[in-house]
């Protein structure tokens, strides 16, 4: 990382997520942004709604990026860069991305650097983020408003700062097993489960194939956490990277095999304990509370089988940092600078800008932050 505490070219912080309802009364709309033109019944919706029902209506989620906006200004401010201010837009809910475009805008932010809280390359984790950053800036400039250029942030599943955290995480669960089952114990490191058809394609085009960059960069953060918890604890617990949270026609591929599918095979094979270890999830949204704390852990007990749940990164501290060094690295790559990358595991630092290829969509649209942005 470069000494200097130097934000310049950018004079913002834009954290960019995906939204989640905050009460009952919001659950269909949210649902109907997030499907938007699938052509999806509302009675279809209140059903697949019922997750956030048995929650009241409301996603953690903007909680949690509340926090990490605390956290991310606590820090800036620890370290000198409390003039750069730092917003907050979500691509399905309020505060929405446009609104906080406009916002910025309106405070005369001409150059934003992004973070989406989203780890890893894929259509949905990445180019979608990059498809509603370039409607959001078409529709200022429809309004007569200079939009300002964004930079969305590289990839950070292998930074240490995103990590070490969940690390941390897998050496606690395991230390809440009883001790007659601990050593014996399987790690299934869960991501979302997306179309095999868009896995194969995510990242640049040299790393499409089987599973694409999707599969290949959260293998490789799990064979880090698995070994970083064999250093830790003197035992090398056997471990495999599985899905949860698929949706969509029943007759297309997805990434297999289910975390409830998983648990049953690891139950029949005589593993003592499992610890669900969530890589693929920056915070205990929806997603993790519904499909691993309420319908995994449900499956484990109907099974008899010992489980725990390893926590996320959510607002810790290191992640918090790790969001100024990205920030940073990027800011003295864009002044021209040679930057040290801050990386753990076998596949290096992910690129600062997408290629053309990258992730395609399923229909060409336009996207900001690459390589083929219309907005620079």
């Amino acid at each position: 990382m470069p000494d200097q505490r130097d934000p310049a070219p950018y004079d913002a912080l834009l954290l960019l997520s995906f939204g989640g309802p905050e009460g009952p009364d919001d659950v269909v709309p949210f649902l109907e942004n997030v499907t938007r033109g699938r052509g999806i019944p509302k009675e279809r919706l209140k059903e697949v709604g019922q997750h956030y029902f048995l929650f009241g209506g409301v996603s953690p989620i903007n909680e949690q990026n509340r926090s990490l906006l605390e956290a991310l200004r606590k820090d800036f401010a620890e370290h000198g860069l409390d003039g750069l201010p730092v917003y907050w837009g979500n691509r399905n809910w309020a505060p929405y991305l446009v609104d906080a475009l406009r916002e910025m805008a309106a405070d005369g932010r001409r150059r934003i650097a992004v973070l989406a809280t989203s780890a890893y390359a894929s259509y949905s984790g990445c180019r979608q983020y990059r498809e509603n950053l370039a409607e959001a800036l078409a529709t200022l400039r429809a309004e007569g408003i200079e939009p300002p250029r964004v930079d969305k942030l590289r990839h950070y599943f292998n930074h240490p700062g995103f990590v070490r955290p969940m690390v941390d995480g897998v050496v606690k669960s395991l230390a809440e097993l009883d001790e007659s089952v601990r050593a014996g114990a399987h790690l299934a490191f869960t991501t979302h489960s997306i179309p095999t058809a868009a896995a194969d394609t995510s990242g640049p085009v040299e790393a499409h194939g089987d599973g694409g960059a999707y599969v290949a960069e959260h293998l490789d953060v799990a064979r880090v956490i698995a070994e970083a918890v064999r250093e830790e604890t003197g035992v090398a617990h056997p471990w495999q990277l599985v899905y949860q949270s698929r949706s969509g026609a029943p007759h297309i591929p997805w990434l297999e095999p289910d975390i409830c599918d998983h648990l049953e095979e690891r139950h029949a094979a005589g593993v003592p304990a499992v610890v669900m270890v969530p890589i693929g999830f920056v915070s205990d949204h929806m997603e993790v509370l519904y499909d691993l704390d309420t319908e995994a852990t449900a499956k484990a007990a109907e099974l008899g089988l010992p489980v725990r749940r390893s926590a996320t990164v959510g607002a810790d501290p290191r992640f918090a940092a790790a969001v100024r060094e990205l920030l940073l690295e990027r800011a003295a790559a864009e002044r021209g600078l040679v930057v040290e990358r801050c990386v753990l595991g076998a596949l290096g630092a992910s690129h600062d800008l997408c290629p053309v290829g990258c992730c395609p969509a399923r229909a060409p649209k336009p996207a900001a932050a690459g390589a083929d942005s219309p907005y620079t």
